[in-house]
């Protein structure tokens, strides 16, 4: 079972804040080319481009749908991981690695507020060590 925090509730608030401004930000960037997907959460589904019938219209259409597509995929992971950090600063376990359940240094929290493991964690994961 995961420890609680030990951070102060200033410092939790200001994450949170930076969380939340981030998600608006996300959500507005998905809005200018997705639609959510009313069947999943976190789930958003690119719109097909309609410019026309003539074959260099349709090949843009593709190349288009595909970048937005690769973008989408992108942007909804980033707002999973916010999510899931607001998630953790309400259970009370935010800031704690869910690898060895140390806590989190505050700077790498306000690096990366979205970081679900420690920095020596992360290194011996990607073979930085």
């Amino acid at each position: 079972m995961a420890k609680q925090n030990a951070f102060n509730t200033t410092f939790l608030n200001k994450v949170k804040t930076v969380l939340l401004a981030e998600q608006e930000k996300l959500e507005g960037e998905l809005a200018k080319f997705t639609k959510p997907n009313p069947h999943a959460t976190d789930d958003f589904d690119a719109a097909f481009p309609e410019y026309g019938d003539e074959s260099d219209e349709n090949a843009r259409e593709v190349a288009d749908y595909t970048t937005n597509k690769s973008l989408e995929i992108a942007l909804e992971k980033s707002l999973r991981d916010v999510h899931k950090s607001l998630e953790r600063i309400e259970a009370g376990t935010y800031g704690i690695c869910k690898y060895c359940d140390k806590a989190i240094d505050e700077k790498r929290l306000l690096a990366r507020p979205t970081s679900g493991s420690c920095v020596d964690c992360k290194k011996a994961l990607t073979d930085e060590v």
